[in-house]
C-alpha cells in the first residue's frame, strides 16, 4: 500500500448539492473509491480542514472550505526518469519533467509525481503547480513557491498569457511526397471530452481550441515540428496533429486507444513542452525558459548544447 507524503485538497462548492456531512459529499464526488475507504480515512484521521482540525463521519459540509485527504493506492509504479530543476527564486520554480512522471497525485500513482519529487527536493511542503502537461509528454511545468502570489500564476496561464513552444514527431506518409519543411498550419476547433471521458474529440459548434504547427524537417515517415497551442485544452496538440492527419510518434490514445498496458519506457510520447514565455506578474519583467531538450529525427530526445 503506497499512502501520499502529502495531502491533496478540494475546495467544498459554494451550492451545497444536496449531502448532510463532508464524507457523504466525498463519497458522491468520488464514486470510483468505496465508501468504506473514505469512512476509514476519516477514523484514521487522513481527513482534515484547512487549520488542520480533523474532519470525522459526522462533520457537517462547510461551503468555499478546504478538505485535505492522503491518496492510497495498493501498488504505484515506479518511474524510472530524473526531473530537473531549470529556475528558482522566491516565486517561481521551473523545471523539466520527463515522460511518464505525472505533474500531480492521481489515478495510480500518490509519490511518483512531480510536485511530490520537487516538495521533498527543495524542502518546500507549499510548492504548487501552477498548469499541467500529460503524463506522457516531456518538458517544462512551472510551480508557485509562495503561496501569497500563487494565485497570480495561475492567472496567467488560465488568461492565456503564456507563451508556450512544443516540438513533436509525427508519422507521415512515406509514400507521399508532399512539401512539408517550412509549411505552416492552423487547427481552429471544438474539442470535447469523448467515450471515455478521458479522451477528446472534435465536435461542431463554436471553437474553443487554437494551434498552430510548422515543420521543421522531415526524413522518410517521420516529420519534426514546432507547436504553439493558443488554448490549452486537454490533449488538444495530440488530437490537433491527428486532425491533420499526421499523429504524433508513440501516442497510445490517438488516432486509436491502445489496449491498457504498463509503460513501454523505450517508446516515449515524442512530444515536448520546449519553451515557456510571460511577463511575471509580480516582477513585471520578461521571463524566458527553456528545457534543456531538443527533439531530433534521428536521435529522439537530445540535450541543447
Amino acid at each position: 500500500m503506497a499512502i501520499a507524503r502529502f495531502p491533496s485538497k478540494l475546495t467544498l462548492p459554494e451550492i451545497n448539492p444536496g449531502v448532510v456531512t463532508v464524507l457523504d459529499y466525498l463519497i458522491g464526488r468520488f464514486p470510483q473509491i468505496d465508501a468504506q475507504v473514505w469512512r476509514q480515512r476519516s477514523i484514521d484521521g487522513k481527513l482534515h480542514w484547512h487549520d488542520g482540525s480533523l474532519i470525522s463521519a459526522e462533520s457537517l459540509y462547510r461551503p468555499k472550505q478546504r478538505v485535505y485527504y492522503y491518496r492510497e493506492v495498493d501498488c504505484e509504479p515506479e518511474i524510472p526518469f530524473t526531473e530537473t530543476i531549470i529556475f528558482e527564486d522566491a516565486e517561481i520554480l521551473v523545471a523539466y519533467k520527463p515522460a511518464f512522471l505525472p505533474v500531480t497525485p492521481g489515478g495510480s500513482y500518490v509519490n511518483e509525481c512531480l510536485q511530490n519529487r520537487l516538495r521533498l527536493k527543495t524542502g518546500l511542503p507549499t510548492l504548487q503547480a501552477v498548469h499541467r502537461i500529460d503524463r506522457a509528454t516531456a518538458g517544462l511545468v512551472m510551480f508557485s513557491v509562495n503561496p501569497e502570489t500563487c494565485h497570480l500564476y495561475h492567472q496567467l496561464f488560465a488568461s492565456r498569457k503564456v507563451s508556450k513552444l512544443y516540438q513533436a514527431i509525427v508519422r507521415v506518409d512515406a509514400c507521399r511526397d508532399e512539401p512539408l519543411n517550412g509549411q505552416q498550419w492552423e487547427v481552429i476547433n471544438r474539442l470535447q471530452p469523448a467515450n471515455p471521458r478521458f479522451l477528446m474529440q472534435v465536435v461542431e459548434g463554436a471553437a474553443n481550441s487554437h494551434s498552430r504547427m510548422r515543420c521543421l524537417d522531415r526524413l522518410q515517415d517521420t516529420a519534426l515540428f514546432e507547436l504553439e497551442p493558443v488554448t490549452g485544452k486537454t490533449h488538444q496538440l495530440r488530437v490537433h496533429m491527428q486532425t491533420l492527419g499526421w499523429p504524433i510518434l508513440h501516442d497510445r490514445y490517438y488516432p486509436t486507444l491502445q489496449p491498457e498496458a504498463a509503460d513501454d519506457f523505450t517508446q516515449p510520447l515524442q512530444l515536448l513542452a520546449q519553451q515557456l514565455r510571460f511577463i511575471d506578474p509580480v516582477t513585471q519583467q520578461p521571463r524566458a525558459f527553456h528545457c534543456g531538450y531538443t527533439l531530433n529525427l534521428a536521435t529522439g530526445l537530445s540535450a541543447t548544447v
